[in-house]
């Protein structure tokens, strides 16, 4: 059901996922076309950043789930179906599957262009499925991740920009030039983040080129995944929501007329005067 609408949420603003995919393949062409020659004299550049724009732009899919979780959070649709017979995780389980299926399509639209552009991996069938693997471990991760930044923020606005720093990380990392470029004390937070061992290991699937970082960058997603997970949990637990003073205000007035079961009813609007109209008339007789 929550699978369901979240798809039919990412149709109606089909914007979204055009911009997930055309960012990263205009981003693919400036770097391939207007800095590769400067970067790779030999033309091959293309090959080399091919897996960082993947990753880059399963950053931008998943970005929109924190906006769509913040949204639903700040409109009280969430709140409504926590009071359902529903377990909770399924609410954010449909936004997480949803931005996963849209950014498989997204990067398997970016490898097309990528290949027309003259990008030639020389990867062979198991290659090709580690690959599709680590990429959806990696989608899965950053989407719960976003998911859980939603659930944080105070409204759309902040969880757009809260995510807006994650993707940062890939311009810090192996994605566009090799770590050994950098000053040296970049170097150590390059080496040292998430990104580049899941891109080295991408690049050494995909082309063979360097030995990659299988167990880091599997440790690296299964790690942000416990994270989420565990953040999500915390923001997001299963049971109905706490009432507010005025939903509490209204509870009672409902608990005392349900008691009272008086032929006269009760007026809820307005409470304790139904009640008192009674009492006056009691007297009266």
């Amino acid at each position: 059901m929550f699978l369901d609408r979240s798809l039919r949420r990412a149709l109606r603003t089909p914007d979204v996922l055009v911009m997930a995919i055309l960012l990263p393949i205009l981003l693919m062409l400036m770097f391939t076309y207007v800095f590769g020659g400067a970067i790779q004299e030999d033309g091959a550049y293309v090959d080399y950043v091919v897996p960082g724009i993947v990753l880059l732009c399963a950053g931008f899919g998943a970005a929109s789930t924190a906006v769509d979780v913040a949204d639903d959070k700040e409109s009280g649709i969430m709140d409504r179906f926590r009071t359902m017979p529903i377990r909770s995780w399924a609410v954010l389980t449909g936004h997480v599957a949803a931005s996963l299926i849209r950014n498989l399509v997204a990067t398997a639209a970016v490898i097309a262009v990528a290949l027309l552009v003259g990008f030639r991996p020389n990867a062979g069938v198991f290659e090709w499925i580690a690959t599709g693997g680590l990429v959806a471990l990696y989608i899965l991760a950053i989407t719960y991740l976003f998911a859980a930044i939603g659930l944080a923020a105070g409204n759309a606005q902040a969880a757009s920009g809260y995510g807006f720093i994650l993707l940062f990380l890939p311009y810090v990392s192996s994605a566009f030039v090799p770590v050994d470029t950098m000053p040296s004390w970049l170097q150590w937070v390059a080496d040292n983040q998430p990104i580049t061992p899941i891109i080295e290991t991408l690049r050494s699937l995909l082309t063979g080129v360097g030995e990659g970082q299988p167990v880091t960058a599997l440790a690296w997603c299964l790690g942000i995944l416990a994270v989420a997970v565990v953040w999500v949990a915390v923001l997001f637990p299963g049971g109905a929501p706490t009432a507010s003073p005025l939903n509490r205000n209204e509870a009672d007035v409902s608990q005392r007329c349900a008691v009272a079961t008086r032929p006269h009813g009760c007026d809820t609007s307005r409470p304790g005067r139904a009640g008192t109209r009674r009492g006056a008339r009691r007297r009266r007789l």
